[in-house]
């Protein structure tokens, strides 16, 4: 029986000794694919590095862009507010001269009998003229144009009355 404890000894030790070796080697595989990760997390740390001072830079950039365009909009509401005034301020003036013309219409439209007679007078007076100027040429008596100048003006006067009788 003793050589059975001794060999039962023995079994145990080999078996002992076989896990052990394939301990050993299952270690080393499992070292080999930590220092593989180790690696690859070195990496990693300095790619995530290059990632964060880029993602630093485009940030900084992105808020002096939004600094430049809220910057561009406020200057773009003043010119903006300006062309409404300066849009107000014409539609006012238009508005303004549509008053005056109409006010200048209506007076010529109730003053054209008026007018009228004043168109009158004044091609009267324009014939006296040119008569008066044609009798210095001619030196012709002034007791003919003058009758014919107030028959001219008689006329008139009496057209212009009935106008105005009319009228009213």
């Amino acid at each position: 029986m003793e050589v059975i404890l001794y060999l039962s000894a023995a079994v145990a030790a080999i078996a002992f000794l076989v896990l052990v070796i394939f301990l050993s080697r299952t270690l080393k595989s499992l070292q080999t694919t930590l220092d593989s990760v180790a690696h690859t997390l070195d990496g990693l740390e300095r790619q995530m590095q290059g990632v964060t001072v880029e993602t630093a830079s485009l940030l900084h950039k992105t808020n002096v862009l939004a600094e430049d365009l809220q910057k561009k909009s406020e200057n773009l509401n003043s010119v903006v507010y300006a062309v409404k005034n300066v849009g107000t301020s014409i539609q006012n003036f238009n508005s303004s001269i549509q008053k005056v013309s109409d006010k200048v219409q209506t007076g010529i439209d109730n003053n054209q009998e008026k007018i009228s007679q004043i168109v009158q007078w004044g091609n009267v007076a324009m014939e006296i003229r040119d008569k008066w100027k044609a009798r210095k040429k001619t030196n012709l008596p002034a007791v003919q144009n003058t009758s014919l100048t107030e028959t001219r003006v008689e006329e008139t006067d009496n057209l212009a009355k009935k106008r105005f009788l009319r009228s009213h």
